[in-house]
């Protein structure tokens, strides 16, 4: 037997194994599973959250040709982005001006009419303050037993200059003693309730006498129905500061004797006699601390020119002759004579 008959037989044999829980190829399928579902759900939140513009500009993006992405064009983008077709901006569909950024649209801002509606703002909030006094007034004179009886004589409405607060008289039942300036003791009440009341808000306030057109019988010589509105308008004031306003809030104290009627059919009605008070609005209080104004006159030269020649009166000349020029001296250049000044 040879050497080769001798050498050893060996039989491999592989035993094959079925995938069971310690394979790993169902596990890279399972990734892919799981990442392909990930980027679904962020897709579906991206889509969620961005705005219908942000949308319809990236939807203009992916339609953009291939040949304008790469040449550039219109639709190309920002044309400073170093990427073509790139910008910030996607929701324009054709380039952009800026990086980032729209163009700014132009506001024409009427000054005029943002003024005059900062105006008429500033006025209905001075309105309904004096409107909100209004009613403090009215609740005072119902909450006050005293003050009840005269209600009829306490009459409150809102003017051009602010809220006026008039005390009238009645027949039986006057503010006043008879030809004088001396209070009664209700209506000093009155005023002192009113008083407290007026110190709410910061206005100025203004006083008028009042009579009826009864010639005044007095004692005095030139003593009239001028003196005595006056004399009660500035008796009234002295009663409102007692009942607690502040003396600065006045600023106008007038007698208007019979000129301003309440009852303009029958002068000698006893309501024609009364006391105003005015809570003035900011115009009427500045109104009345410039006293009228003064009113600086134009002259229009151009017009008064124009009736001196039509006129035939020639218009005024300078008497000034013209200046001489002096004859020029070899190496000294010509000087012209000087001037006298004319004042």
């Amino acid at each position: 037997m040879s050497s080769e008959d001798k050498r050893p037989i060996v039989i491999k044999r592989i035993k094959k194994v079925a995938g069971g829980h310690h394979g790993g190829a169902w596990k890279i399928a399972y990734a892919d599973f799981v990442t392909a579902m990930m980027a679904f759900f962020l897709l579906m939140w991206l889509l969620g959250s961005t705005a219908k513009g942000d949308l319809n500009g990236i939807s203009e993006y992916f339609k953009t040709p291939l040949k304008v992405a790469l040449m550039g064009g219109s639709g190309s983008g920002d044309s400073s982005s170093i990427i073509k077709g790139g910008g910030k901006d996607l929701t324009r569909s054709a380039g952009q001006v800026k990086e980032g950024e729209l163009p700014s649209e132009k506001k024409i801002v009427n000054i005029k009419a943002a003024l005059e509606d900062l105006v008429k703002l500033e006025k209905q909030r001075e309105l309904d303050k004096l409107k909100a006094l209004k009613g403090s007034i009215e609740k005072a004179i119902e909450s006050n037993a005293r003050m009840q009886q005269f209600k009829k004589q306490i009459l409150l409405d809102l003017t051009t200059e602010g809220l006026r607060i008039q005390i009238v008289d009645e027949k039986n039942r006057p503010m006043f003693r008879i030809g004088r300036a001396e209070l009664e003791p209700y209506t000093k009440e009155i005023l002192h309730e009113i008083g407290k009341i007026l110190n709410e808000v910061p206005n100025k306030i203004s006083l008028s006498g009042h009579t009826d057109a009864q010639p005044y019988a007095a004692d005095r010589k030139g003593f009239s129905n001028w003196d005595l509105s006056a004399d009660r308008a500035n008796a009234s004031r002295r009663e409102l500061i007692v009942g607690g306003m502040e003396d600065a809030k006045v600023a106008r104290v007038v007698g208007l004797s019979s000129a301003v009627l309440f009852d303009k059919k029958d002068p000698f009605n006893p309501v024609n006699r009364r006391i105003s008070i005015i809570v003035m609005n900011k115009e009427a209080a500045e109104a009345a601390q410039k006293d009228g104004g003064t009113v600086e006159e134009t002259v229009n030269v151009e017009a008064q020119l124009g009736a001196l020649v039509q006129s035939g009166v020639p218009p005024a000349t300078s008497a000034v002759p013209p200046a001489p020029v002096l004859t020029p001296v070899q190496g000294i250049p010509p000087v012209s004579a000087p001037v006298a000044a004319v004042h």
